[in-house]
């Protein structure tokens, strides 16, 4: 017994040990995780933390409003129209989805490109296009007015109505996203095995389909509800008091406190909605165990039936093309010309020649461009560090550096402006001594906050398709744990990187919800700007400013398209592949 316990312990001993042990690389990763766990820390977790600290000053009396007040009545409100909006958009986005992947008919793939034109509207001039469409004093209701003489203010879209109409037409492709995706790569042995067992086309949606697609679903559920209630430019231009409406008033106002209550509940609602999301979804097994066969179409048949779904779809494209065509046709409107007309009656180049030949005109373009150039540099940083760290951690803890650089997504932007001003208005260490509020630094620390989750998402998915033993074979061979990372790993991760950091400036540059909070009054940014000049009625400025805005995003999308396709990168990729050895001994 005792003689081969002796081997047994004295074989334990150096497996424990061995355990123990951290390579060059092992510590490479966490003392790199040491800056960026300070950098989330100081302008992520700190800010929110303070800003409850601030909401409970007085002994939290600025609460008692949810209970008397009108908060309460704008909380059920804000959560109202986003459960609302989750629910159009989710019909709106999935049946859009089952019409695009599951039959074929004239124009199907022109509509698959209009499908995603809303995703190139900006909140601020997305959510002005839908008001100056079907407002009040919008085309479609003076058209229709003219045509059946009916009042056009009876058939106009306002109040909770206009949200819920720009929120549907502009969150569908959330859902339409994630449900093409699911869809096509769902497994047709499935359908045609409930098919044959007896099962109707309906039942077989219901018992089949809709299970497996609970992760789109769940996903789509998530964005929608969260941008819906961090949504700001509908409720400002329908006038509703939602709770973003709420927030900016009591900042407006000064009332700090208020706004930093108003702030914390809007955010645990967010974040609760989050979980319990997540929390359903863990709650059904929608894997699928056979090996799949490729979905094929369900081809329309009929004369009628192709016609039908050729006029269809073009409505569809019809409506989602309307608010960009909008866009473009007020974008050269003459200022003060368009009172009663269905249309404005004339039309200059003079908007666009002002903005890039007059300075004062020009400012908010660059403020908003360099502001955005900045962020998006520190979220590329940031955002690829983290990616890689929590990547190659050993052990407990990288799961807690994911929440929290993903936590401002979970945020409403104006959430992220309150809880700038809060921690940030006096100076302090981390800010170098100096006040942010005011300053032009402001507005890079605001986009880099809401937006480096765009840049680590993009790089985790990136350096998740990248084998870790390119980096082994490098270090094996004498290269440093920097010197692959710089060398190895972050040219195999460019596509994903390029792709997040330009998403995060043409998010930067449209912003407008968290800018409308913190901006400072020299500095304006090119999304305020735009709200100035359509309150002063500059119509034409206004919307020449979004036009930019709209190329800018269409200009991303297309770059984003292309580094999508297969063949792009792919001759830098297999030559980095193919020299990791030699790069490892050059070092």
């Amino acid at each position: 017994m005792t003689l081969t316990a002796r081997p047994a312990a004295a074989t334990a001993r150096p497996a424990r040990r061995s355990r123990l042990q951290l390579t060059a690389s092992d510590r490479f990763v966490y003392v790199l995780a040491i800056p960026l766990v300070l950098i989330l820390l100081i302008y992520i977790v700190v800010p929110m933390i303070a800003t409850v600290f601030t909401s409970l000053e007085n002994g939290g009396s600025v609460y008692q409003d949810f209970l008397t007040g009108n908060s309460r009545r704008a909380l059920a409100l804000s959560v109202g129209i986003s459960l609302a909006s989750v629910l159009t958009a989710g019909v709106l986005g999935t049946c859009l989805a089952v019409l695009l992947t599951r039959f074929d008919f004239p124009g199907r793939s022109v509509l698959k490109v209009f499908a995603l034109l809303p995703l190139a509207l900006p909140p601020l001039i997305g959510a002005m296009s839908f008001y100056y469409l079907y407002g009040t004093s919008g085309i479609i209701p003076r058209l229709l007015h003219e045509v059946t003489g009916i009042p056009a203010a009876s058939m106009a879209f306002d109040g909770i109505a206009g949200v819920m109409l720009v929120h549907t037409l502009t969150m569908y492709p959330y859902f339409y996203l994630a449900v093409s995706a699911g869809l096509s790569g769902s497994d047709a042995s499935l359908e045609e095995a409930a098919m044959n067992l007896g099962a109707s086309r309906g039942r077989m949606w219901r018992t089949v389909l809709l299970p497996m697609l609970t992760p789109a679903l769940v996903s789509g559920a998530l964005l929608t509800f969260m941008v819906s209630m961090a949504s700001f430019t509908a409720p400002q231009f329908y006038n509703v008091n939602t709770m973003t409406m709420r927030i900016v008033a009591a900042k407006t106002s000064g009332s700090y406190d208020l706004a930093a209550a108003l702030s914390t509940v809007l955010s645990i609602v967010s974040i609760l909605f989050l979980l319990l999301m997540r929390w359903y979804q863990n709650q059904r097994l929608t894997r699928s165990m056979s090996k799949g066969t490729p979905q094929s179409l369900r081809v329309v048949h009929g004369i009628l039936p192709r016609l039908g779904a050729a006029v269809g779809s073009a409505l569809i494209v019809l409506i989602l093309s309307a608010p960009v065509a909008s866009i473009v046709l007020l974008a050269f409107t003459v200022n003060g010309t368009w009172t009663t007309q269905i249309i404005p009656p004339e039309y200059t180049l003079q908007n666009f020649i002002d903005i890039f030949t007059e300075p004062q005109s020009l400012r908010p373009l660059l403020v908003s461009s360099q502001m955005s150039a900045v962020a998006m540099v520190a979220s590329i940083v940031v955002g690829v560090l983290t990616a890689w760290v929590i990547a190659r951690w050993k052990g407990k803890g990288a799961g807690v550096l994911d929440l929290m650089i993903m936590l401002p997504w979970a945020l409403p932007g104006t959430v992220v402006g309150i809880n700038i001003i809060t921690a940030f208005a006096s100076p302090t260490p981390f800010n170098l001594g100096q006040v942010f509020i005011g300053s032009l630094w402001i507005l890079p620390l605001a986009y880099f906050i809401r937006f480096v989750p765009l840049v680590f998402r993009n790089a985790a998915a990136s350096l998740a398709q990248i084998d870790p033993s390119v980096e082994e074979a490098a270090q094996n061979l004498g290269a440093g744990p920097l010197r692959t990372l710089r060398t190895i790993t972050l040219p195999l991760m460019a596509r994903g990187v390029i792709a997040g950091a330009l998403l995060a400036f043409v998010q930067g540059f449209g912003e407008y919800v968290a800018s409308v909070v913190i901006y400072p009054a020299r500095f304006v940014p090119l999304s305020v700007e735009i709200y100035n000049r359509q309150y002063a009625n500059d119509l034409g400025s206004a919307f020449a400013y979004g036009s930019l805005q709209v190329l800018a995003i269409l200009v991303v999308l297309i770059v984003s398209e292309i580094l999508e396709k297969p063949g792009i990168f792919r001759r830098r990729r297999s030559t980095r592949d193919a020299t990791a050895t030699d790069a490892a001994t050059a070092a």
